[in-house]
């Protein structure tokens, strides 16, 4: 964060009256009866007003810090506060990893599980399928626990929650052995090979992101990042599908210098130094900036890059970078990845709203037919008529809502506008 009142990107001040960070659950749960609106902030990464709220704003980072491998269930139980690249640096020490990180490890893991945020891999859904129970204290000040096992039909509604059912204090995640990735940059695919070969770039790799700025056709990088035990894990040729293999360092953003970046060349290095784009002691990304997603089913990805290149040149002057991933299916309601296999259009834009609101409105009116989903945590135009028709859920979760919170102490305009209050 920039500072207490303001998130990350500092395109939102939030309106709250008073911010907390306890110490302890037992403080949090007095803090949360006797509030009237409470919100959750993570680290703030969010670009929308989704943490935002008139009343008691919180962070969970002070809570205690808690990353217990269980041996036995595979899995490990995180308090919320912390960041993935704090887990993933303990998790590996005890010689285990999560399936996927983001391109950035400074998130929060509650945050990152609450918007469904992802990284990237054909075989691997967002962060939040690996979550398999959420503690959290609810409006009446309580500390409850759902679980995958012990609540089926509901949990699903639970994890990619939007802080609306509650503050999430620990998360316990599904693990994997751990493992090593050697990361590989391709620049200048032409259009052609893009579009024609998509599957094939996408299953090239354990997780693949392609990024353009849209200032000429194709894709200006392709980031490959390979499992150090895969079969195909060799040194790969200098040439693919028209691109060629970098001779040095790359950043995703055009003319910023590569030293906050992953190790690439092929170097090999354990998974939670590979799989983010950036090392967690750097700003992430360009840190000036605002940023869109746009999910939609992974059949109509090239469809999406057709459908946005005749407008390429409206978006080049508004955009710093874009990248195009892919997310498998999940069974979370709230997902963008909801029982569709996905790929994600992100948009990192320039930080004046003024100049990007028509691109942004542009890139969904084009994506609009496709049936592209919003990111929860990022800028976005799209009605509440639309996102409830994009969500066969819909419905349950507002029960969901109610039924944790019948009063609307998690509520914000956000919310209000996107799942109104049963009348």
């Amino acid at each position: 964060m920039t500072g207490k009142a303001a998130n990350w990107a500092g395109n939102v001040a939030f309106g709250a009256e008073r911010f907390h960070r306890p110490a302890s659950v037992p403080q949090l749960q007095r803090l949360v009866a006797r509030g009237e609106r409470v919100r959750a902030l993570g680290t703030g990464h969010s670009f929308n007003r989704l943490a935002d709220t008139p009343g008691d704003l919180v962070s969970v980072a002070g809570l205690p810090r808690l990353v217990e491998p269980d041996a036995a269930r595979q899995t490990v139980t995180v308090s919320a506060g912390l960041t993935y690249a704090e887990v993933a640096a303990a998790l590996h020490r005890a010689g285990r990893a999560l399936p996927n990180l983001a391109s950035l490890p400074h998130i929060s893991v509650a945050g990152a599980c609450a918007t469904g945020t992802h990284g990237s891999g054909d075989a691997v859904g967002c962060l939040a399928t690996a979550v398999s129970a959420v503690e959290m204290v609810t409006a009446d000040g309580d500390l409850v626990t759902a679980g995958r096992d012990t609540d089926p039909a509901r949990f699903p509604g639970t994890v990619v929650a939007l802080g609306a059912l509650g503050i999430v204090t620990r998360l316990t995640l599904d693990t994997v052995p751990a493992f090593g990735i050697r990361q590989y940059i391709y620049e200048d695919l032409p259009a052609l090979q893009v579009t024609e070969h998509f599957d094939e770039i996408f299953s090239s790799a354990y997780s693949v992101s392609l990024f353009t700025d849209w200032r000429r056709p194709g894709i200006r990088q392709a980031w490959l990042k390979r499992r150090a035990d895969a079969p195909d894990a060799g040194t790969p040729g200098p040439r693919w599908l028209g691109g060629r293999r970098a001779d040095g360092p790359r950043h995703p953003v055009p003319g910023l210098p590569p030293a906050a970046c992953t190790d690439q060349l092929g170097v090999p290095g354990p998974w939670h130094e590979r799989l983010p784009h950036f090392r967690p002691e750097f700003t992430p990304s360009a840190g000036d900036e605002l940023q869109s997603e746009y999910l939609l089913p992974r059949a109509h990805a090239t469809d999406a890059l057709a459908a946005l290149q005749p407008v390429a040149e409206r978006l080049a002057p508004v955009v710093r970078t874009s990248e195009i991933r892919t997310i498998a299916a999940d069974d979370l309601w709230l997902s963008p990845a909801y029982q569709r296999d996905t790929a994600g259009f992100h948009f990192t834009w320039i930080k004046d709203w003024a100049a990007v609101a028509p691109a942004l409105a542009l890139v969904e009116e084009r994506l609009a037919p496709l049936r592209a989903r919003p990111h929860w945590g990022k800028l976005f135009g799209t009605s509440p008529e639309t996102v409830r028709g994009l969500y066969p859920r819909w419905d349950d979760f507002r029960r969901l809502m109610h039924r944790y919170d019948p009063a609307g102490k998690f509520r914000n305009d956000l919310l209000d506008r996107y799942f109104p209050p049963e009348a």
